[in-house]
């Protein structure tokens, strides 16, 4: 089974998550409204199954909690990938919201990188933070090994280009952890 269930607890926040790949119940309560209804369509597109409950010191702000669950839902998806054989390793999407335009372009090659230009032209999107996107986005790299790469082409609503960046991650992430063989796509044999 391509799954995960991870819990973290720091002094800061308590994540418990659970993550199968191959689809199922999405749940999520992370305390930010907004941030909820962004992991809820990531895993509507990818075709993931999510159970997230988040505690966080959202009396500081939700930076801790943004990047927190970046971090558990990295390793998760890290776990879940395994070796990563057969899967298709390359994943793309554009996804329009509106006036914005955003791209989503990743390999999921154990080599975490994040490339991210999206300019966000409101701070604030309703109680969440709009440059937590970058945050969140850096955490999910670094902690699954995978290469992002981000952009929003053009846009003028926050909320419409936020939207948009986690849409296509979700339809990108799908094509991408699709299994299609039974090797390593590398020509190293290894991810």
């Amino acid at each position: 089974m391509r799954q995960a269930s991870i819990q973290r607890t720091t002094k800061e926040t308590d994540i418990s998550l659970a993550l199968c790949l191959d689809g199922g119940v999405v749940s999520v309560s992370t305390g930010i409204g907004f941030f909820d209804h962004m992991l809820t369509a990531l895993a509507f597109y990818a075709g993931f199954g999510l159970e997230l409950s988040v505690l966080g010191d959202l009396h500081v702000d939700g930076h801790h909690t943004v990047e927190d669950v970046g971090i558990v839902l990295g390793q998760a998806l890290r776990e879940a990938l395994g070796d990563r054989r057969g899967i298709r390793r390359y994943g793309a999407a554009l996804v329009p919201m509106d006036e914005a335009l955003c791209r989503t372009v990743l390999d999921c090659s154990n080599r975490p990188y994040l490339v991210f230009d999206a300019p966000m032209p409101q701070p604030m999107i309703g109680g969440y933070d709009s440059c937590l996107t970058e945050e969140f986005m850096r955490a999910l790299a670094m902690n699954s090994g995978i290469t992002l790469h981000q952009k929003c082409e053009y846009g003028g609503n926050a909320h419409h280009i936020t939207e948009g960046l986690f849409k296509s991650l979700g339809m990108a992430l799908k094509e991408a952890v699709r299994v299609e063989g039974d090797v390593v796509l590398s020509t190293k044999g290894a991810l």
